[in-house]
């Protein structure tokens, strides 16, 4: 029995955890009991720091009251309704909620709001919703979708296919045509930069030799993210947005940008595209949507998108997608509520006000044991650590473990340390973790 195990502790064999190490993991188990504010308490009773806001989703902090009460009262006064050709209230007053700050400047917010389950749902319909777009203007011979190396958009076959995770795109199959930008990462030019790196705009370049290579009559649209999360945060370059929107309006493609990080407030700003100043045709979001209290995602299209479906008989479907659970009556309760403490808390913009005081915390690390790189944009920080021969993974994994250990919750992705702690958080948390991952970061061998 290790030392994080209980007597009374639950029977691990059934669960097949996800995206985990299982048998691993199951040998020596880090659970957590419960959650306030900054902080998860483990089932022996530890306080733990959370220094990722959960899985980049709990922007407001953990038992938000409000957002409890309000699933309460929905649950109480209807668990469910089905939205195919049926509708309930809360749905369309969250959707006209997040229509007022939905992402792009005024007179071009991408307004119209489709409902799913997840951030993995969201790219797979927005991936489907731009299909249908070209089809419907008449550009039926636009099926290519076009991704970006170490992207990550979720695990569905539309989300793997356009994604540039090497183990999802060796292990699974994906769809015929799509394709790859290269990504924006480069130490030898970008290392230690707080914000936007100077360097490897032109990277987005690499849009106009696939539109060469396939045709621009092949290719429907290409996503990325604004700020690539789940493979170590990869900060876009100055320019690279704006170039890389320059040259789908020259040649017919959709733009959207994978805000399922990103979206509620990370960098200072409702959304990236506020934040950049670059306006794609769809935004995906999930995760700080509802503060991580009910799974919900939605896709933000923008009206010409829209209204390019709007057409052909009234009694058709227009767009022939969905889900059961598209504008669940509990998730949109919580969606309203966690908007409301977004709202009246401030927390939309509480990154800009915390972001000198996190980039100088985290920059303060430079110079310890294996530090390769620290890369810090808003609310966010990526600290790369120099791999062990042959074990890609193996210290940055050992640090995880270690800080746990201690009280702090990081997470890892390869040998490279992500933060992305809640929005609440004060700068006396940004020492806490500070101090721990230093520590941590001292012993690994």
């Amino acid at each position: 029995m290790n030392q994080h195990t209980k007597p009374n502790a639950p029977v691990l064999d059934s669960y097949w955890m996800p995206f985990t190490a299982n048998r691993q993991f199951k040998q020596a188990p880090r659970l957590l009991a419960s959650a306030e504010g900054m902080h998860y308490t483990s089932t022996d009773g530890r306080t733990i720091l959370d220094g990722t806001a959960g899985l980049w989703c709990v922007n407001a902090g953990h038992g938000r009251r409000q957002i409890a009460a309000a699933v309460e009262r929905q649950l109480s006064t209807m668990d469910f309704a089905p939205s195919f050709q049926m509708g309930h209230p809360i749905a369309f007053d969250f959707a006209e909620r997040l229509a007022e700050i939905a992402p792009g400047p005024e007179g071009q917010k991408l307004d119209r709001v489709f409902f799913t389950g997840s951030g993995s749902e969201s790219v797979d319909t927005a991936l489907k919703i731009a299909i249908a777009y070209q089809r419907a203007i008449g550009q039926g011979t636009r099926t290519r979708l076009i991704g970006r190396e170490r992207g990550y958009h979720g695990v569905g076959f539309g989300g793997i296919s356009v994604g540039g995770i090497l183990n999802n795109r060796r292990v699974f199959p994906q769809l015929p045509g799509s394709d790859h930008l290269r990504h924006t990462h480069d130490l030898g030019k970008n290392a230690f930069v707080k914000g936007q790196p100077e360097h490897c705009a032109e990277l987005a370049d690499d849009l106009e030799r696939l539109v060469a290579l396939h045709g621009a009559e092949t290719i429907a649209a290409c996503i990325v993210e604004p700020v690539a999360g789940s493979t170590g945060v990869l900060i876009p370059p100055k320019g690279y947005l704006e170039r890389l929107r320059a040259i789908c309006d020259k040649h017919g493609i959709l733009l959207i940008f994978d805000e399922v990080i990103t979206g509620f407030g990370r960098l200072g700003a409702a959304f990236a595209t506020d934040f950049f100043g670059v306006t794609p045709d769809m935004v995906t979001a999930a995760k700080g949507l509802t503060n991580g209290a009910i799974p919900m995602g939605a896709v933000f299209a923008s009206r010409k998108v829209h209204d390019a479906l709007m057409h052909g008989p009234e009694n058709a479907i227009e767009l022939f997608h969905g889900y059961t659970y598209s504008g669940h009556p509990a998730a949109c309760a919580a969606g309203i509520a966690t908007l409301d403490i977004y709202r009246d808390e401030g927390l939309m913009t509480r990154a800009v006000e915390l972001q000198d005081a996190w980039h100088d915390a985290m920059h303060s690390l430079k110079g310890l044991p294996n530090v390769i790189d620290i890369r810090t944009i808003g609310l966010i920080a990526g600290i790369e650590l120099q791999s062990r021969d042959g074990a890609v993974g193996a210290r940055a994994y050992d640090v995880f473990v270690d800080c746990f250990e201690k009280g702090l919750l990081i997470r890892v992705t390869g040998d490279i340390i992500a933060f992305s702690p809640p929005l609440i958080a004060e700068e006396k948390h940004f020492g806490e973790i500070v101090s721990i991952l230093g520590d941590a970061l001292k012993r690994a061998k």
